[in-house]
């Protein structure tokens, strides 16, 4: 009955507001989809290739993202896979502005950091 979730804060003039971890991670993975090259996620885990366009997955929204909320910015980190043929550098800093702009476009919360780790690079 009692999950465990953690929240951002955002103190305001009427109250606060508490955004779910879960939330801050599916607008990441929702921003990284549109971002072109990238093929997948990773657990970051040593897991198995999630799809991106895989629903259920997507629903979740925390496969393959890890937020660190503690400070006075949000620092992510994101595991992906990218296409092959696609530049791995471009790829990475075009998906952190996405993250960034995303993520602070829909909370109002300040991104710090967005590390992206590619843990592989897919064929097909």
């Amino acid at each position: 009955m009692g999950e465990s979730r953690e929240y951002m804060t955002l103190p305001e003039e009427n109250g606060s507001i508490n955004i779910a971890e879960e939330v801050i991670a599916a607008i990441a993975v929702g921003a990284v989809r549109d971002v072109d090259g990238v093929s997948g996620m990773m657990s970051g885990m040593g897991g198995s290739v999630t799809d991106l366009m895989n629903k259920k997955n997507a629903q979740k929204g925390t496969r393959g993202v890890k937020i660190d909320m503690t400070g006075a910015a949000l620092t992510l980190d994101v595991y992906l896979t990218v296409a092959y043929g696609h530049p791995i550098p471009e790829v990475a800093e075009n998906a952190q502005k996405a993250v960034a702009s995303s993520v602070e476009a829909m909370t109002g919360c300040p991104v710090g950091t967005v590390n992206i780790h590619v843990d592989g690079v897919t064929l097909a």
